[in-house]
């Protein structure tokens, strides 16, 4: 059996390596820095994409194969050096943070953006509705609602429901000559969070005070749909108004382009997500060389 010499110790990502002179070696810190990204991104994009809502066990049943590739160097790093020091081990724990991350960033990017684009581009759009012809019941299915330019907000019978926050209503209803026609049926609602007074009517959610909003993206949250509900009580018994079927909206400009916002703010945060997890990779690499170099690995 030839004796090792005595100037040279294991290499942690295989071979050998000599003790009295460091050479870096690029290959595992180019793979270092690339798979665990590669990875991330990949695990992003899984759960933030349209997949997630029209797929979604198929979505997740790649999420849990991307798995795979962080379970198997963890058993390899395990089995060989025992978790000690080196690219192995390395590399399997910033595989394992960055399938983690891309879960979590990638459900949250999900909720955000995907989720409610989806859901209005599958639900109705209606142009030129007037709040004098159409009640709420017919509007149930609709997601974006075109009011048409003689639509306005009834400021003076806006109203507001404390509940931690302070949940803002206004009846949409009709402009002519300058003056804001009563309603038989108070059916379509403006609405927001924090942003009018619960001791007076002066309603200035979303863009009421923009003169060109005439249309509404439909409340998705049933979550604070009860709150809405609540207040439009409220302004039936302080205005003697009837709402049999309130229906609530954001009122904006233009619909269809807040509906875009959505996705173009879901493509932003995962250009930003790549970009912030390679900086952080980069980062953890160049601290791995520092150290390895420090403790004699290479």
């Amino acid at each position: 059996m030839r004796p090792r010499m005595p100037g040279y110790l294991p290499r942690p990502y295989g071979g050998a390596r000599k003790a009295s002179r460091h050479r870096v070696d690029v290959v595992p810190i180019l793979q270092c820095l690339f798979l665990p990204w590669l990875l991330f991104c990949a695990v992003y994009a899984l759960l933030s994409c349209s997949l997630h809502f029209y797929r979604p066990s198929l979505a997740y049943t790649l999420v849990a194969l991307a798995a795979f590739l962080p379970t198997t160097l963890a058993w390899i790093s395990l089995r060989l050096q025992s978790f000690q020091p080196s690219w192995y081990s390395f590399l399997a724990v910033t595989t394992l943070v960055a399938w983690l991350l891309g879960v979590v960033f990638g459900n949250l990017n999900y909720a955000a953006t995907t989720e409610p684009f989806s859901q209005y581009i599958n639900m109705d759009v209606l142009p030129e509705v007037s709040p004098t012809v159409w009640d709420g019941e017919a509007a149930m299915s609709v997601g974006r609602v075109y009011f048409g330019k003689d639509s306005a907000l009834d400021v003076r019978r806006s109203m507001a429901f404390k509940n931690v926050d302070t949940y803002c209503v206004a009846p949409i209803s009709v402009l002519q000559g300058g003056v804001i026609l009563p309603l038989e049926t108070y059916d379509f609602w403006a609405i927001g969070v924090d942003c009018c007074s619960v001791n007076a009517a002066d309603f200035h959610c979303g863009e009421a005070r923009n003169p060109a909003a005439h249309s509404g993206l439909r409340l998705l949250d049933s979550e604070h749909r009860s709150f809405y509900r609540l207040a439009v009580e409220q302004a039936e018994a302080a205005y003697g108004l009837k709402a049999r079927h309130p229906v609530f909206f954001y009122w904006v400009e233009d619909a269809t382009a807040e509906m875009d916002s959505f996705r173009n703010d879901g493509y932003k945060y995962f250009l930003i997500g790549m970009l912030s997890h390679f900086a952080w990779q980069l980062l953890c690499v160049i601290l791995a060389v520092a150290a390895f170099s420090k403790w004699g690995y290479s």
